[in-house]
């Protein structure tokens, strides 16, 4: 068989498989199917023969040129064209010159859509259903004599090239919307980028700048007036794509009164059943990858981190075409957090679609730019988004510890403790020889409570004082620790430190619901919108997407090692939270998100970190990871004999009750059998009658007990039944704590300072409240309406000073001038900051400390003058309420003795009755 014969016998199958009846000239029948493929056609004179003629309903639109493996394609489209035009005049056609053309060699397909504006090839993973060319030819306008067409036809191409205005702000109310700049960029690029037909396009936007609201309202747009049939929205865990979905339905139209989801159907994709009436279908890419292999997926598998894991497959299973999902299923394919789905394993997934493919993206690397063909959209990185006011900036507060910079040792005799990671059960331990750990080893081999004790009381202490000191209840904290074990003693030392109930600080894990807990999805909506927990504690759950906008402590107690993956994690903190949504779970009054802080505890900030995948053939990968692998299909030699020799070794240490359970869950299997099974279809060779097809499923079959998620969680668990040694000798101790030097304190105090005083220079001869105030020795009165529209214009935008923010950067420029700092802020207080700002006063002091001290010193001076004549005690309680409330109002009018609250009734005449026995007039 010639090359171009095995070419076509390629070809024919993928044809067959996409719905093609396929014959030969002599015995075609046009109307056998809906598509008909017809070999070696003959054409008009001087034109030849055209590999494969297609027919849609009775009606010539294609044909195929053949080539064997191996052939380049691109210089054949003129050839190819030259055919599309042979078809002889007698012949029923849907266009001419025929509008589908195709070049193939069975490995590598090209197409060319002459119904798009400026036709360009463009490669693809098989061929069409017919089904949906007969859609595309429906759309052809009437045609005109036998050689042309009054217009062109509306196809997604030409409509992208004629897309309406975008619309930046609709709605009213508390449902009005507003596109960011950013927003508006991203939405406005992609479309240019897709009517200039590049396939693939990357939108960097920063962590909390509105990702995904801009990819919903551009998949709007591309559905509703670009003509896609169905968009498919790729995701990495299952409650991203329940967060997702969400946000699709709560969508408001900007051209019309409907939600998304009322509008079109969304799909969140749980099962491997694809609702073909759905319009946008959110997935995870396990998922997509496990249907287009045929395969079911537990619905577990989808809240499983794909992290680390297509770095095991070296040469991935290549994915087939299949016929229940047909290539040509989604116009549209945009994938989030597209850093970690570009790779060979999920790559394969992007590329197996005829869409045009779009990545999202906080953190993009080198990889990530060349697979979108460097094709950048839209760059908004996080310093953009802070000073647009889209995100929130960050310090870092480096926590050290004797323990955690250094290790420990324990001489021998002391007594330890062992428990069993599993279970949980803890055994006694004493020392025969000294026992000795490194800084590494903590929490994952070693438990030290008494550093995460060090750690949690440090940041009991100094959170108030050092980070947040206008604030009376702990902000929102997310703490991120190295695994389960160490989530639950982390959480256990908190509610102890800070004497506080369950509902303080809380576990987030995967497996939070086990053994019937909170789910983790109820969980974080308690953490996003309820006053408990304020603290959650988690490992990777909350890494990454998830959306908890009131977050202003982000802990690190686990360090990590990849740039991406940090700065997905620092993310957390990033969102702009708004005023009365950060009230509702912070108590105060004047409380707002202008800033988060990183606690560091490992030094994760001060170390480099690689754009490469955290994948290194050098290290160890965790048997979750293994085992996932294989359940996803990876049946390459490094990883199955790694599992092999793992299942070994937990064979020896198993007991009778994990062994009975492992043949229960593997249908019939002991551990043993297991490993064996696996070395046995490893060790086929080319001595052994098999084909490489029969050795590859001797492979599958071996591993297909593994595809159970049961079976897999039963192996986790007897692997963690490894002792975890937890240190109760060691005591550990602080020995830092504080802001690093790369945080830019003193540079955002001293931009709010120099904005503060930059004001009032510039509006000294505007606004009442600093007339007077710069006027003065002249004794003007200073009314506190005054000072209420000094602190309504700073306020305001583009300023919004806060005073207790603009206190708190004085302190931290003037540490030794500044008191007060940690106290709740009065509005008289601002009187107080103009005239330090003005140097009037060389000590900012709250303004009711300004009022204590000049009401000590002129009691002091009544008591000289007055001759011992004191006041009473009813006088002296008398002269303190009109203390209190000048100091918090400025003055006091005869009217504040009847009105003000703080009053009893008829204060006035009582007041005066006091006072007038002995008050100097």
């Amino acid at each position: 068989m010639t090359p171009e014969a095995k070419a076509r016998v390629t070809i024919d199958a993928l044809l067959v498989a996409a719905g093609w009846h396929v014959c030969n000239v002599a015995n075609a029948n046009i109307h056998a199917s809906t598509g008909v493929a017809i070999r070696e056609f003959p054409l008009n004179n001087g034109f030849g023969f055209a590999d494969y003629m297609l027919y849609i309903n009775g009606k010539a639109c294609g044909i195929i040129e053949a080539k064997k493996q191996g052939a380049t394609l691109t210089g054949v489209e003129l050839q190819s064209g030259r055919y599309a035009q042979g078809l002889p005049t007698a012949l029923p056609a849907w266009r001419r010159p025929l509008p589908f053309v195709w070049e193939s060699t069975g490995v590598e397909t090209h197409f060319t859509n002459g119904l798009d504006p400026e036709p360009r090839a463009r490669a693809v993973f098989a061929f069409f259903r017919p089904e949906l060319l007969a859609q595309w030819l429906a759309l052809l306008p009437p045609a005109v004599g036998s050689q042309g067409v009054s217009e062109a036809p509306s196809t997604f191409l030409a409509r992208m090239r004629n897309m309406p205005k975008l619309v930046t702000e609709w709605g009213s109310g508390g449902a009005h919307y507003a596109l960011w700049p950013a927003q508006i960029g991203a939405i406005t690029n992609l479309e240019k980028s897709l009517a200039a037909n590049k396939p693939k396009a990357l939108i960097q936007m920063a962590t909390g700048s509105g990702k995904t609201f801009t990819s919903i309202g551009f998949i709007y747009r591309l559905i509703k007036f670009g003509g896609a049939r169905r968009v498919l929205f790729l995701v990495d865990r299952g409650n991203l794509a329940r967060q997702t979905k969400k946000e699709f339905d709560a969508y408001a139209s900007p051209y019309n009164n409907y939600k998304f989801g009322e509008e079109y159907i969304v799909q969140h994709l749980q099962s491997n059943q694809l609702d073909t009436s759905a319009r946008v279908v959110i997935c995870t890419i396990q998922r997509m990858f496990s249907m287009l292999k045929g395969r079911e997926l537990a619905e577990e598998a989808d809240e499983e981190s794909t992290e680390r894991i297509e770095g095991l497959f070296k040469d991935p299973e290549p994915i087939g075409y299949n016929p229940a999902i047909p290539i040509e299923s989604f116009d549209i394919v945009v994938t989030d957090e597209a850093h970690r789905s570009i790779y060979n394993l999920w790559r394969q997934v992007l590329e197996y679609f005829d869409a045009y493919l779009i990545g999202l993206t906080a953190t993009p690397n080198k990889q990530t730019f060349g697979f979108f063909n460097q094709n950048l959209v839209m760059e908004y990185g996080h310093a953009q988004a802070v000073a647009d006011g889209v995100n929130v900036n960050y310090d870092v507060y480096r926590i050290k510890t004797e323990v955690s910079e250094q290790g420990a040792k324990v001489d021998k005799g002391f007594w330890l403790e062992m428990q069993d990671k599993a279970t949980r059960r803890k055994t006694a331990w004493q020392l025969d020889d000294d026992f000795e750990y490194q800084p590494e080893e903590l929490d994952r081999a070693v438990q030290t409570p008494d550093q995460i004790r060090t750690v949690v009381r440090t940041l009991r202490d100094r959170w108030q004082p050092d980070m947040f000191p206008q604030r009376q209840e702990l902000p929102k904290t997310l703490i991120f620790a190295k695994d389960d074990n160490h989530a639950e003693k982390i959480v256990e030392i908190l509610r102890e430190e800070f004497g506080r109930g369950n509902e303080f600080a809380q576990k987030i894990t995967y497996r939070s619901a086990q053994g019937g807990g909170t789910s983790p999805e109820q969980l974080i909506k308690d953490f996003r919108t309820g006053y408990y927990p304020r603290v959650a504690v988690t490992v990777d759950m909350i890494a990454t997407g998830t959306d908890i906008k009131p977050v202003e402590i982000v802990v690190f107690m686990r360090s990590v090692k990849s740039r991406s993956f940090f700065e997905q994690m620092k993310g957390r903190g990033v969102r702009v939270c708004k005023d009365d949504d950060l009230r509702s779970v912070n108590p105060g009054e004047h409380i707002k998100k202008d800033h988060f802080v990183i606690v560091d505890c490992v030094g994760v900030c001060e170390r480099d970190k690689t754009d490469s995948r955290p994948m290194d053939t050098k290290k160890s990968v965790p048997l979750d990871k293994l085992l996932q692998a294989v359940s996803l299909g990876n049946v390459e030699d490094d990883v199955l004999s790694s599992i092999a020799a793992r299942l070994a070794r937990l064979d020896k240490d198993a007991s009778d009750a994990d062994r009975a359970k492992v043949v229960e869950l593997s249908g019939g299997k002991t551990l043993r059998e297991l490993a064996r099974g696996i070395v046995d279809a490893l060790a086929i060779d080319a001595t052994q009658d098999m084909s490489p097809a029969e050795a590859d499923q001797r492979l599958r079959d071996a591993t297909k007990p593994f595809a159970a998620p049961a079976l897999r969680e039963q192996l986790l668990k007897m692997k963690q039944k490894a002792d975890l040694v937890i240190d109760t000798v060691t005591q550990d101790s602080l020995l830092h704590a504080g802001f690093s030097e790369g945080s830019d304190r003193e540079g955002h105090a001293g931009a709010l300072v120099q904005s503060f005083e930059d004001f009032i220079k510039q509006h000294k001869d505007e606004i009442t409240a600093l007339q007077i105030l710069y006027s003065r020795p002249t004794r003007a009165p200073l009314r506190f309406e005054d000072v209420q529209a000094l602190a309504d214009a700073l306020h305001a935008p583009p300023l919004n000073i806060d005073e207790g923010a603009l206190w708190q950067a004085y302190a931290t420029l003037r540490k030794g001038a500044v008191k007060g700092a940690t106290q709740r802020r009065l509005l008289t207080d601002l009187v107080s900051l103009v005239r330090f700002a003005m140097q009037q006063t060389n000590e900012l002091v709250p303004y009711p400390e300004r009022v204590q001290a000049n009401f000590k010193a002129w009691l002091a001076q009544h008591q000289q003058t007055s001759n011992n004549n004191p006041f009473t005690t009813e006088q002296q309680h008398w002269l303190e309420m009109i203390r209190d409330h000048i100091a918090a109002n400025l003055g006091i009018e005869i009217d504040d003795f009847e009105y003000a609250p703080s009053m009893p009734k008829a204060a006035w005449a009582k007041c005066t009755s006091s006072l007038a026995r002995n008050c100097p007039r």
